[in-house]
């Protein structure tokens, strides 16, 4: 996470018809080392804890800013961005104007923020930090016994918040109020529109802020979209038949490079011997670490992206055929930010409050099991996930209906083998935007990577950054454009000299 010098916010005078006082953001460094390098500045930014008493308590946003390098005469204003989540930090994409090809990116000012409760921003939330750390229940709960340590643990966490944390903020971290914080970022940045930048669930942050405030849109650029009609029970249902699929696929692909990684020549082979490691990790954990949780929780990365195939297919053969658990460690630690769970605390105050969640166990148990049927990697990974909704100690509100009638203009990408996101969901949020225009990715199973060296796609993003330019709208509910996803991944081949795989471990991509 990126950490921010602490500056002053000054509020200036404002006239008295005035219900919220329009606060200003005091720039000065930042202390992140990448911030650093792109010339970024950094700040805070007051805002009410509860827009229905604006003059009441507040809480500070934390920002960052890189600004444009074109001539005043070609500046194009604030790109808002916001990586998803929910509970993700923003800070680091004020950098990401520098993928866009064409110096496209230069002409906004980049501005990233840590959301209400996330990161940086003041006050942050945490209930148990260790909660996501090793020794936990196996996840599916075969016995009577696993389920109730499960719910017991759902609940701890639950009540957790609510003893650690501001009962004032969990009342007040839905969407809609994130979305207001946009709505306060664009006033102190002065701009009378806004551009937006969202990945994930930040494609609905755009979709509720489109809805709210249309008139203060001017460009969005949507990848990987939420569907709104699925917040957020049935979303996390789709998610893990969806997880399955790709994680199969991945299979796959590591059975074509078997020459590299000596886990079997077939898909159906391949799963095989992962099942056996499931098996045998439950009974001893490798290392006395790594059981099947974290095992799960290190290769769903595997259907969320295949930049990080070939890092997961070389982790997987050296933890098989050399005993090599501790690679597999590094890497969950890396992945699932063991001991900071502000990330999953926001997450979860988010979607607990965003809608009510069913309160009847039975229900939960129904719906898991009929999804494990057919997906029985994630199902249960997912369902622990979200079970302190049932006990979340704040009252949920009811999800904004998303309406883009008034949004001029949005750009979305999504591949359509998109796990985290099922494609559907694009096709439903470009049916409620006439103004929006879908590049669909046929086969692709990666989420929320642009812009990432695709040419189709980072070329038609660049020019609609640089002149609103879209495609044209094709009639019915499909793509308005196809681009073929990035390649797959080629592994590097085995040394000659290896019994078993040696490739070296890449580098996590951000």
């Amino acid at each position: 996470m990126a950490t921010l010098a602490s500056v002053a916010v000054t509020a200036p005078a404002v006239a008295a018809e005035e219900a919220q006082p329009i606060e200003t953001i005091t720039w000065g460094p930042c202390t992140d080392p990448a911030l650093i390098n792109a010339g970024a500045e950094c700040g805070y930014l007051s805002v009410p804890l509860d827009y229905t008493r604006p003059r009441g308590e507040k809480i500070q946003l934390a920002l960052s800013r890189v600004k444009h390098k074109t001539p005043e005469a070609q500046y194009q204003g604030v790109m808002l961005t916001n990586p998803g989540g929910p509970g993700g930090s923003g800070l680091l994409l004020a950098t990401r104007g520098t993928r866009v090809p064409n110096h496209a990116g230069d002409a906004y000012d980049w501005v990233g923020f840590d959301p209400r409760g996330v990161g940086s921003s003041k006050p942050a939330l945490s209930c148990i930090p260790d909660y996501m750390d090793y020794n936990r229940p196996n996840y599916v709960p075969t016995t009577p016994r696993l389920e109730k340590t499960w719910l017991q643990r759902s609940k701890s966490y639950a009540d957790a918040c609510a003893k650690n944390n501001s009962r004032a903020l969990l009342d007040n971290i839905k969407t809609t109020d994130t979305v207001k914080d946009m709505e306060s970022i664009r006033k102190a940045l002065g701009a009378e529109r806004l551009n937006f930048y969202g990945y994930s669930y930040g494609t609905y942050l755009g979709q509720v802020y489109g809805t709210l405030f249309p008139q203060h849109v001017r460009r969005m650029v949507l990848d990987s979209t939420v569907d709104p009609r699925n917040v957020w029970y049935q979303a996390n249902l789709n998610q893990d038949v969806a997880f399955d699929v790709n994680l199969d696929i991945w299979f796959g692909w590591v059975a074509r490079h078997d020459d590299v990684y000596h886990l079997g020549k077939t898909q159906a082979a391949v799963k095989q011997v992962f099942d056996e490691q499931l098996k045998k990790v439950a009974a001893v954990p490798a290392g006395g670490f790594i059981g099947p949780d974290e095992l799960l929780d290190v290769f769903q990365q595997a259907s969320y992206y295949q930049l990080r195939w070939t890092l997961l297919g070389d982790a997987l053969a050296k933890f098989v055929n050399k005993g090599d658990w501790q690679t597999m460690k590094g890497l969950f630690e890396g992945f699932g930010g063991r001991g900071d769970d502000n990330g999953y605390a926001v997450y979860l105050a988010v979607q607990c409050t965003d809608v009510k969640w069913p309160q009847s166990w039975q229900q939960w148990k129904f719906d898991n099991w009929r999804t494990y049927q057919k997906a029985p990697y994630f199902t249960w990974q997912n369902a622990w996930f979200n079970a302190p909704c049932r006990y979340w100690p704040a009252k949920p509100g009811k999800p904004v209906k998303v309406d883009g009638k008034k949004v001029p203009s949005v750009l979305m990408i999504g591949e359509t083998l998109d796990a985290a996101t099922p494609y559907e969901g694009s096709l439903e949020v470009r049916s409620r935007f006439p103004g929006a225009r879908l590049i669909g990715e046929p086969g692709g199973t990666s989420h929320a990577i642009t812009p990432r060296g695709n040419a189709c796609v980072d070329n038609r993003i660049a020019d609609y950054l640089a002149t609103g330019a879209l495609p044209d709208r094709k009639p019915g509910r499909t793509a308005d454009v196809e681009c073929a996803p990035l390649p797959l991944p080629v592994p590097p081949p085995a040394p000659v000299s290896a019994s078993a795989p040696e490739a070296a471990l890449s580098r996590v991509p951000a």
